[in-house]
């Protein structure tokens, strides 16, 4: 039986099937093994960005599974795959050993870059593909933006406006859920949010990598995530950003934007019934649409906002916006809030 370590991770080599090169190593939690076996593709878990990723989802270098070996101890991965496109690296070569270690410490390049990192990755406001190695310092000096570069920077261009909207199938407003199902919606809000509490106010960054976050990682940064993942849920809708498909995808995304509003919450120091999330995703659910360009930036500006006030509106407007994807998704707002407690029962943390 496979060994995850206690963030819920293992490590993964990932080898060119035909001329046997490691091209990049990484880690994955158990539900990026899971799509891994079901697509046929590497899907990975970015200890950076805290989130699932799909291999080559930004640059198109997706990676073909061939075969998976588990080492003798079943605390490790090797998988042997055929790599599309010219190469694996982020930095343009075809894996991420391009370089060798000397014996005076320095470092000697033996492979050239086969592709422009530059031109492959121009849409994106900074490497973040296959980024696995940062430490939160670097992550934080590297996403630290003043609002009107964030606004920009994470402009959601794929997001259905209302006139985009309009010119697709109407979508009608689903039955409302029931009492219980509303009382299980908060419930499992109340118990998410006072996880991140904990994990704020006890330093377990050794085991936890959402406490080291929580930790060490700027309001900045956080709200580059949460723009981040606004824009994959809405890309999903579209069908620009795909998993496995619209309803499994939506699930996963909308768990995602909910981690990034709770620790912004958290940071923020904003207590849970000044929001309270499951009512504003509730309304959301009764009024099913996307989110334009202009809320997604209001949003993140409010979220930057040293107004407590301001905060509180962000947040809202946040957990709104996962209640109005979840029913034009036709998807129960139960279903990423479980998404997430699943995880937090596997950690032990509720």
């Amino acid at each position: 039986m496979l060994s995850f370590d206690s963030q819920g991770l293992i490590p993964v080599v990932i080898q060119d099937e035909g001329s046997g090169q490691v091209l990049m190593a990484a880690s994955m939690n158990a539900e990026a093994l899971r799509l891994t076996r079901a697509t046929g593709y590497i899907h990975l878990f970015s200890r950076s960005r805290n989130k699932l990723w799909r291999k080559g989802e930004e640059s198109g270098h997706v990676q073909e599974v061939r075969a998976i070996f588990v080492n003798c101890e079943e605390n490790s991965l090797l998988l042997q795959v055929v790599q599309h496109g010219p190469g694996a690296c982020h930095t343009g070569h075809r894996g991420c050993y391009y370089r060798r270690l000397l014996d005076d410490g320095s470092y000697q390049e033996i492979e050239k870059p086969v592709f422009n990192p530059e031109q492959v990755y121009q849409h994106i406001p900074t490497p973040l593909a296959e980024q696995h190695t940062l430490d939160a310092a670097q992550l934080t000096e590297q996403h630290t933006l003043n609002t009107a570069q964030l606004a920009e920077a994470h402009r959601p261009a794929t997001i259905p406006t209302p006139t985009q909207a309009a010119t697709t199938t109407p979508v009608t407003a689903p039955e409302p859920l029931s009492e219980q199902d509303q009382q299980e919606l908060e419930s499992k809000m109340r118990k998410l949010f006072s996880a991140y509490i904990y994990l704020r106010d006890h330093d377990l960054s050794a085991e936890s990598n959402t406490s080291r976050l929580l930790q060490e990682t700027s309001i900045e940064y956080l709200a580059g995530r949460l723009g981040d993942e606004l824009q994959e849920l809405a890309d999903v809708q579209t069908g620009a950003h795909v998993h496995t498909g619209r309803r499994d995808d939506t699930i996963l995304e909308a768990s995602q934007v909910g981690y990034w509003l709770m620790l912004l919450g958290a940071v923020h120091n904003i207590k849970y019934d000044e929001v309270q999330p499951h009512q504003a995703i509730l309304s959301g659910y009764a009024m099913p649409a996307g989110q334009t360009l202009e809320e997604t930036e209001e949003c993140l500006n409010l979220l930057l906002s040293p107004d407590r006030a301001a905060v509180v509106q962000g947040l809202t407007m946040g957990f709104t916006t996962i209640g109005r994807t979840c029913a034009a998704a036709s998807v129960s707002p139960l279903e990423p809030a479980e998404y997430d407690m699943a995880q937090m029962r596997r950690k032990g943390l509720v």
